[in-house]
């Protein structure tokens, strides 16, 4: 039996400052483990973190309290973030109107910007490595293993946890599946200042979320904060769509007149949805990794959130995540080596990801459905 070096001892890699990477290594920090993440990006404000979350009692939530963190994400929360309408397409009429009750907790929202932040700062300065962008994972399962990056650098660790994403360079070490397109395209659009500047678009959403569809294509549309609101127009297409038409992402005056002619029986208030955003759209077509997705385990490399079980994003992504990240690091602090941490960890995660990945297996195609609102589908996990 290869034998591993207890987790006290470890060299602890997590590739990818995400909420999954900074969970697990804030509740290592919180049991005395000491673990290094790195990140490709250049730094916390390199990228716009994206949309709203809403995190769930028995996941996002859970893992929020061992980070010790849960009262200070409720402090930011926006519990009004759970409000949901549903309009008709052609008329935009409210077929469907949710108002959570001020003291409702079950999945406030919160901006995937500021649970970053609320995850980095209550980390050990220098626990993250900017500009580390992973190349590959070399060595071999007795360890150490030896982690390549970009720039050239070669770091040895005992154990390297993958939490970077959808295309997870971690996951190689372990897994020849890749992810596969699943036939529906997102393209979202971003609307700044609304209230002062496009007050009819904020009157539409409200304090949360709203949607619309026709069968054949939908509109999503979330308010974040500091007055932001992101829409996601929803369509079943083929994932180079754009390019077909001689498009690009930046093309944003043409691509206004092509969904301008898509959604043309649409009611003109919706429409505004489609054109009045401020700055270029973002071209997000849906990949998922094959169900189910397993491993031989290894004591040396494990996976979380994305990199373990990409899904649709259906409000579980960051959920499973941050659940996955409390239970590997919990693991870790309470077995006697890495390998059994590892194994412990897998034998929990891999069959709930597998159930949730059946259930949401062709879930997103959901989203286009013209039939009276579903809450079980309300949440778009960006």
């Amino acid at each position: 039996m290869t034998t591993t070096p207890t987790p006290a001892t470890s060299r602890i890699a997590i590739i990818g400052a995400g909420p999954g990477g900074l969970t697990c290594a804030r509740i290592l920090q919180l049991h005395g483990l000491t673990a290094t993440v790195y990140d490709l990006a250049s730094g916390p404000e390199d990228r716009n973190q994206g949309g709203t979350l809403d995190l769930h009692p028995d996941d996002g939530q859970t893992a929020l309290k061992e980070a010790g963190l849960l009262e200070e994400f409720l402090r930011l929360a926006r519990p009004e973030g759970q409000e949901m309408r549903q309009y008709h397409a052609t008329d935009a009429t409210l077929r469907f109107h949710h108002h959570p009750a001020g003291h409702q907790l079950s999945a406030p929202e919160i901006d995937r910007g500021q649970l970053r932040d609320l995850l980095l700062n209550s980390l050990t300065p220098g626990t993250v490595r900017w500009n580390h962008a992973l190349r590959s994972v070399g060595g071999s399962v007795s360890g150490p293993r030896t982690l390549h990056f970009a720039d050239g650098t070669v770091v040895e660790a005992d154990l390297v946890i993958g939490a970077d994403g959808a295309w997870s360079k971690v996951r190689r070490a372990l897994s020849s599946a890749t992810p596969h397109y699943i036939g529906i395209t997102y393209l979202e659009a971003w609307f700044d200042d609304v209230d002062t500047r496009h007050p009819g678009i904020a009157e539409l959403v409200g304090q949360g979320s709203a949607m619309a569809a026709d069968g054949e294509r939908c509109l999503f549309a979330q308010r974040n904060g500091g007055g932001h609101i992101r829409v996601y127009i929803i369509q079943s297409d083929r994932a180079d769509w754009l390019a077909r038409a001689g498009l690009n992402s930046q093309d944003t005056e043409p691509i206004r007149a092509l969904l301008s002619d898509r959604y043309r029986d649409w009611a003109p208030g919706l429409r505004r949805l489609l054109t009045d955003n401020d700055g270029p759209y973002i071209d997000r077509p849906l990949y998922a990794l094959p169900v189910p997705h397993t491993w031989q385990s290894d004591p040396t490399v494990t996976l979380l959130g994305d990199a373990a079980h990409l899904m649709p994003p259906l409000g579980v992504g960051v959920n499973l995540a941050m659940l996955d990240a409390s239970e590997l690091a919990l693991a870790l602090a309470g077995h006697n080596t890495i390998a059994d941490a590892v194994r412990a960890y897998e034998n929990t995660m891999l069959p709930r990801s597998h159930k949730m990945q059946a259930a949401l297996d062709g879930a997103a195609a959901g989203l286009l459905s013209d039939e009276p609102f579903d809450p079980h589908q309300s949440d778009i996990d960006y």
